[in-house]
């Protein structure tokens, strides 16, 4: 598995190593041993699927407030979305900064955020199919969200009217958002 720091404090792009002939290919999506190897530890304990119809379904951005905070590893197992995490870590050296990778089915890369970040994503075709590890259990009553073109934050999603949730179209903007994240060095 290759490693990639990304601009923003914290968060990968992991590449698996595929193997493949002419009967198809084979890849290792998560090891716990070559991630401690690498100094990044997660105890996963949920993983989500979700399915988007359409390409312009943008879904995000979404944390979990307080001890419910989540970090997550991500990846498109069909077709291919523009992943954003933005840093909501008062303190950090990238508050307030994001980045966004094109994750598919064909690159095959991972996207790997901590705790503390708003994330969310913009399908780039049809049919998407997206998963999801999380080291903590959803919890509701502890949802977040900012509106998806946040002035103050800017992240360049390359388009001006995205299919959007009824929730997602109505989410706050930064400054009228209660977040409660802070850095913590390691």
């Amino acid at each position: 598995m290759n490693v990639i720091k990304t601009d923003v404090l914290d968060v990968y792009i992991l590449e698996p190593q595929v193997f493949g002939d002419k009967r198809g290919w084979f890849m290792e999506t998560w090891s716990q041993k070559k991630m401690d190897d690498a100094g990044l530890y997660y105890n996963f304990v949920q993983d989500n699927q979700s399915y988007s119809a359409h390409k312009n379904t943008l879904r995000g951005l979404h944390f979990q407030k307080g001890k419910a905070s989540q970090a997550k590893l991500v990846r498109c197992g069909e077709g291919a979305v523009l992943d954003a995490a933005v840093d909501l870590r008062k303190g950090s050296p990238t508050y307030k900064k994001w980045v966004a990778v094109e994750l598919s089915a064909e690159n095959k890369r991972q996207l790997l955020i901590p705790r503390g970040f708003a994330h969310g994503f913009l399908t780039l075709t049809d049919d998407v199919e997206f998963l999801y590890k999380e080291d903590n259990f959803y919890a509701p009553e502890t949802e977040g969200s900012i509106i998806w073109n946040d002035p103050e934050i800017g992240v360049n999603w390359g388009i001006e009217n995205p299919i959007l949730s009824a929730k997602d179209a109505k989410a706050p903007k930064f400054c009228d958002c209660d977040i409660d994240f802070v850095y913590e060095r390691r």
